[in-house]
This record gives C-alpha cells, sequence and structure tokens, in this order.
C-alpha cells in the first residue's frame, strides 16, 4: 500500500494545532480561576469539613518543688473581623451605627490602642469596595486574654451570636505562661517558636512526657450544624516536678542583679545546688542588654565552656596531694610575685607590692598564689603531664555530667600531645587557664568535696505526676562514690574553710555561720586578639558551701565585667554572702505553738536542782506550781503539766547516785560533792550525760564527769 506522503504533513499539522489550542484554553483557565474566581474557591475550601480531626491534648504543667506552677498551658485569643459576611449591606449599616460605641470601648479593654486608632482601622476597611475587602482582618495584632474576650463581646454588635450579624471571628490557641514571669526562664526553657532554636529548658528535654498523647474525632453534620464526635480521646501530659525552689530563685536573681548593675557586667551567672542530693535549687543566667536591664537569655550555667581561672586551683592542689606529692606542710617560694615560666612570666595579683614570698600550700590556695599553684605542679607533672591531666579526670572536674538539657556542654580539658603541648601548658592549666568548664561542672565538683567526697549528678526534676499522684520519681545519681583520699578531702575541706576565714575569700564569710570555698579571677580571651589587645573583661567568681561543719547548699556566682579592678572574693563573693545569709534566714523556723498575744503569761523552764528560788519568782510571777504528793520539796526536777509546773524530789538513797540531768553546774556539782565525790565539768549548759549513772552505788573520793549541752 502507498502512503501519500502530503496527507501525513497536513494531519500533523491539525494534530499539533489542536494540541496548542488545548493548552491556551487550558491556561487561560487556569489563570481564570486563580484570579476571578479565587474568592469564590476559597470560600468552598473553607467550607470544607476533614472527616477526621486532631484533638490536641493539654500540656502538663511544670511545677516548682513545693508544688507551685512554673510554666502552664493557659488559652489566648486573636480576634477578627469578617468585612464581607453573608449580608454585607446589613452588617455596614449596623457598624457604622455602632462604631463610635465599638472603639471606645476596645479602647478601654485593650488601652494599648487609642479609640481613633480603632476607628481610623475599620474606616480604611469599609471604604473598599466589598471584593477587596478583608474576611479576617485583626482587630487587634497581639493576642488578648479570656477576660478581654468576654469584655469584647458584650460591646455592641459582637453580642451577637450569628458570625453574619456580628462578623466577630475568635481563633484560640494554648499559649504557655510562666506566672512568676522571668524566673529560671531560660531552665524553664520553650516549646513554641519559629524556628527549632527557639525550643530550649526543660520543655523540650521532657517533651515526650509533657506533651501527651493526640485524639481524633470525625465531624458530622446534624440539622445544618457539624457536631464533633470523638472517636480516641486526647491522653493529657504529665506534670513535671522541678527541684526549682521559687523563693531561693528569687533571692539568686535579686542578689546577682543588684551586683552587675553595679559592676556593669556583661553575664552573670548563680547556680545553687543542694549537697546531698545534687538538686538544683535556683539557676539564673542574665545578660546585658542594648537598653541598659539584665533579662534571661542563653543557659550559660550549663551551655557555656569558660576558663575558670582560681576556681580550678582547688581540682589542682587536690590532684597533688592525692597523688602523694605534696603535703599541707609543704612550702614553695612565690619570689616577688614575679616568676619566669619557659619564656613567659607568672605572676601573682600582688606582684606590684612585692608578692608573698615563701608559702606553705594551705596559705598558697588562702592567697590564690598563681605561682605558688603553677610551681608545686610543674614541679612534679613537667615530665608527665598525662599523669595530671588523668588525675583531673579522676577527682571528676573533667567528668562529663551528661545532662538533658539540649545544648549543655561538658568540660574540655586538653591531654598531652608531642604536636600541641607547649611547655607554659600545665602551669598556666594549673591555675585555670588552658581549659574550659561549664559553671554548672565546678559547682557539681565543689558539691562533691561539701558531701564527703561522693559527686551526684546534678537533678533538676523530681517526679512526673498524673492527676496529682507521682507515677515517676527519678532517684539521686552518684557519678563518684568518692572523687578523692579521705585524707585528701579532709585537708581540702579545712584549706577552703581556711580561704574564707583567713584568706582571700572573706567576703563570701558570713557572721553566722561558716563557709568554705575558693574565688576565682580569669581575664577573658577576645578570641583571635587574645587576652593583651582589644578590650579587657575579666570573670569573676566564687564557688564554695555553708555550713562548713554540715553542709547544706554548694553555691556558684560568676560574674564578667569590663576592666580592671577585678577581685572573685570582693565581687562574686559578696553576692555569695548575700545568698546564703537570706537562705539561712528563710530555712530559720520558729514553733508556732509556742506563739502567745500580749496578754499571755509564759512559764519560765525551770532547770533542775535547788527549786526553793524558782518557786519564790514563780509566786512573784503569780504563776501556779505544785508539789508532787503535797510535800514541801525544795531539791528535785521539775516538769510541765497541763499549763503549769509540778516538782518532783530527787531521789536521795544512801550510797546511790542521783539523777543529775537537766540541772545547773552549780547545783550538779553542789549534789556531787555533797556526797563526798569530784566533779569534773565538760562544756556548758545543763547536765545531758553523767559517767555514773543514776541509782549506782560510788565509793567517796570517785570522779563523776559531768556532760553539759543545751
Amino acid at each position: 500500500m502507498k502512503f501519500e506522503k502530503e496527507h501525513i504533513s497536513s494531519r500533523l499539522t491539525l494534530i499539533l494545532a489542536l494540541v496548542f489550542l488545548g493548552v491556551i484554553v487550558i491556561s487561560v483557565r487556569m489563570i481564570y480561576i486563580m484570579t476571578v474566581k479565587r474568592d469564590y474557591w476559597k470560600t468552598i475550601s473553607d467550607s470544607y469539613v476533614r472527616d477526621s480531626v486532631v484533638v490536641a491534648p493539654n500540656r502538663g504543667n511544670i511545677l516548682s518543688a513545693d508544688g507551685q506552677l512554673m510554666s502552664t498551658s493557659l488559652p489566648d485569643y486573636r480576634l477578627y473581623i469578617d468585612f464581607r459576611p453573608g449580608d454585607s449591606i446589613a452588617f455596614d449599616s449596623l457598624f457604622q451605627q455602632n462604631m463610635d460605641s465599638i472603639c471606645d470601648g476596645l479602647a478601654q479593654i485593650i488601652p494599648a490602642w487609642t479609640s481613633q486608632q480603632f476607628k481610623d482601622r475599620f474606616e480604611d476597611q469599609l471604604n473598599k469596595p466589598r471584593n477587596k475587602r478583608s474576611r479576617y482582618f485583626p482587630l487587634y495584632t497581639r493576642h488578648i486574654t479570656y477576660i478581654q474576650l468576654n469584655d469584647v463581646k458584650k460591646l455592641p454588635l459582637f453580642r451577637e451570636k450569628n458570625k453574619n450579624v456580628s462578623g466577630l471571628v475568635v481563633e484560640e490557641r494554648n499559649d504557655r505562661k510562666k506566672p512568676f514571669g522571668s524566673l529560671a526562664k531560660r531552665t524553664l526553657g520553650e516549646m513554641y517558636g519559629a524556628k527549632d532554636s527557639a525550643r530550649s529548658g526543660l520543655e523540650l528535654a521532657y517533651d515526650s512526657i509533657l506533651r501527651g498523647v493526640n485524639g481524633w474525632q470525625h465531624r458530622k453534620k446534624v440539622r445544618n450544624r457539624y457536631i464533633g464526635i470523638v472517636d480516641i480521646p486526647p491522653v493529657d501530659g504529665c506534670d513535671l516536678v522541678t527541684t526549682l525552689d521559687v523563693s531561693m530563685q528569687d533571692i539568686c536573681e535579686s542578689a546577682l542583679r543588684e551586683k552587675m548593675r553595679e559592676l556593669n557586667a556583661s553575664m552573670g551567672v548563680v547556680i545553687l545546688m543542694e549537697v546531698q542530693t545534687g538538686d538544683v535549687k535556683a539557676i539564673v543566667n542574665l545578660q546585658q542588654y542594648d537598653d541598659g536591664e539584665f533579662y534571661e537569655a542563653r543557659n550559660y550555667a550549663l551551655a557555656s565552656l569558660m576558663e575558670p581561672g582560681s576556681t580550678f586551683k582547688t581540682a589542682s592542689i587536690m590532684v597533688a596531694l592525692d597523688d602523694g606529692y605534696i603535703t599541707i606542710k609543704d612550702k614553695i617560694d612565690t619570689h616577688g610575685g614575679r616568676y619566669p615560666m619557659y619564656k613567659a612570666v607568672m605572676k601573682d595579683h600582688n606582684w606590684r607590692s612585692g608578692g608573698y614570698g615563701v608559702l606553705d600550700v594551705p596559705e598558697v590556695l588562702m592567697y590564690s598564689s598563681n605561682i605558688g599553684v603553677s610551681r608545686l605542679i610543674d614541679n612534679h607533672y613537667h615530665k608527665q603531664p598525662e599523669k595530671f591531666v588523668e588525675g583531673l579526670y579522676r577527682i571528676g572536674i573533667g567528668t562529663p555530667l551528661d545532662l538533658p538539657f539540649v545544648g549543655s556542654a561538658n568540660p574540655v580539658i586538653r591531654r598531652p600531645t608531642k604536636d600541641n603541648w607547649p611547655a607554659t601548658t600545665l602551669p598556666w592549666m594549673s591555675i585555670g587557664y588552658e581549659t574550659q568548664i561549664p559553671p554548672i561542672s565546678t559547682c557539681a565538683f565543689y558539691n562533691a568535696i561539701a558531701n564527703n567526697g561522693k559527686m551526684v549528678r546534678p537533678r533538676f526534676v523530681k517526679a512526673v505526676q498524673k492527676d496529682g499522684k507521682v507515677i515517676r520519681e527519678f532517684p539521686v545519681e552518684v557519678i563518684k562514690e568518692q572523687i578523692c583520699k579521705p585524707s585528701t578531702l579532709k585537708d581540702m575541706q579545712w584549706m577552703l574553710e581556711r580561704v574564707v576565714s583567713k584568706g582571700l575569700g572573706k567576703r563570701a564569710g558570713n557572721p553566722h555561720f561558716h563557709v568554705s570555698g575558693k574565688t576565682g579571677t580569669a581575664q577573658v580571651s577576645q578570641g583571635r586578639a587574645g587576652y593583651l589587645n582589644g578590650k579587657r573583661e575579666y570573670l569573676v567568681s566564687f564557688c564554695g558551701y555553708y555550713p562548713s561543719e554540715d553542709p547544706r547548699y554548694t553555691c556558684l556566682v560568676a560574674i564578667r565585667k569590663p576592666n580592671a579592678p577585678a577581685s572573685g572574693g570582693l565581687m562574686a563573693g559578696t553576692v555569695f554572702s548575700k545568698i546564703s545569709q537570706r537562705i539561712y534566714a528563710k530555712n530559720i523556723t520558729t514553733d508556732m505553738s509556742q506563739a502567745r498575744d500580749s496578754l499571755s503569761r509564759f512559764v519560765p523552764d525551770v532547770k533542775n536542782g535547788d527549786l526553793a528560788a524558782a518557786k519564790d519568782i514563780l509566786a512573784d510571777l503569780g504563776l501556779e506550781s505544785s508539789d508532787e504528793g503535797g510535800t514541801n520539796i525544795n531539791w528535785g526536777h521539775s516538769s510541765f503539766d497541763n499549763g503549769k509546773l509540778v516538782f518532783t524530789s530527787v531521789s536521795d538513797e544512801e550510797g546511790k547516785m542521783p539523777d543529775l540531768k537537766g540541772m545547773g553546774a552549780r547545783d550538779a556539782v553542789y549534789a556531787i560533792e555533797k556526797r563526798g565525790l569530784k566533779a569534773k565539768v565538760k562544756g556548758a549548759g545543763r547536765v545531758i550525760s553523767q559517767s555514773l549513772a543514776a541509782g549506782t552505788s560510788y565509793n567517796k573520793g570517785q570522779t563523776v564527769t559531768l556532760t553539759m549541752g543545751l
């Protein structure tokens, strides 16, 4: 069969022409739908109802240690006006009639804007052609509270329940609120933000516990209205019980902010930790902004790697003591406050006045001598620096804490290498340079010293609650059972107490209890500019614990300030002192059962022993007393019975030791010597124990030891 080529060519041309025409028609139709019919199809889209809808659960609360709300979800609202409702003509007329009343009312409910500002916004929309008006015009550009919403709904026109009449559109959301404002803001963190970087803190770390589980519902149309029918109910999130104490947090933040304002500081950190449990009771991160005010910014306490300065000297001395290279009796010559260290010069803070000369090891720490520490460490570890670094990890200062917070940092302590370990590294590392330690790690290390050598992981969350019941507890985690030898620990505890009582840390001390700790002052590196070029900044710090004899809290204070003078004891130490004193006062409790009004009479506390004088005083005060058995008792014991004193005689059997407990020293000694015995008194107060028990036989001339106490 023979094909005619000219017919094939004409058919192909026709087909291509038809395809081209179809493309043009489709394109025109698409443009028409996207422009002219855009609003129509958007309305259809808005009215579309999905069969299955997610039902969001309520997010759990974050609570303080004593159950106060620190972060919770509360609803707030955005308000819009539909300027193109079903009956636009009627709406325009009603809105124009009530505009003045609406705007005046809104200005009272939302005082951030004036009545005229509201009116100008509304008139701008009403003056536009109807097809150009907004269907979701923001009545106000920010969210409002539930109370404000109810007040808005009471205004003319907006009180109408029919949306096509009122034009009011309400959009609800659950917003995360912090009832205590900025307190511990960075530790609590955020979970709602435009960027992932905005999510932080406990909100992010424990999101799986707080967020709950979504539910599902389908919507069904009944009599022209859609109702939601729940298929799978949502499971609300659990509550998080933190270790934070609101009042302690407030004490720490106030003390730090006050000192930062005085020093014009750029950054400040406070960490307050409970010794035995590692519970973080307060954590403050303040940064100065351009307006001169201080706000909770980045979580410096957990995430910022800093050269710790002289607070690191405690770790250096501990390693050398624990390795047996030095004792607290050893001495070192600090010369005139300047000493050459491998083509560099090490200086003490008082080098201009001639330095300290010869110091023993406790004095090296007391006066924070750079030369003393660096020479002690370099003398013993110069040829084996890896042993010193291993020692730092052994005592816990370099141990990663592995906290649950995203972005939290672990210590960075350099290890010796052949190519990157100049001779000056070890001396400067020993005094807190050449290392980077987050403040939380320094605090945990000092807390271990206070906790008799046991290092515990800092704890931020104690428990998880559901409907008020504890469903999970977070136990205390021990990182190291013992950071050093008991003898080393005892020496370190003694030296740290002397740093405050006799050394540079005096300003951190307190007249009511003993404090132990170490000051720190370090120049902050300016990156490529180094330490000596560009602007000068200093990190002043103090880390310690109190009371020294029975430590309850460990506290770290660190402040970054511009220019000299810079003193860890004088600047950070005073903040520590203020915090410790206020918290000590907070924890003093009074037995309220002893409280009386001004008309009440107190029954005095009567010591056992000679009761004749006590009876005379009680009679003068008009207070009741009685003798047991009705006999006149002038020597014996006193006790309370229904608000009055009852006197009981002391057994005075011949040759038997009487009960002296509760007597004052004078009466007890009299009773002993009256029987031909010798008395030895230890302490002050009342007799709390006697070497010969009551009722025991004795021989004349025998010595009886009386232990006194309160």
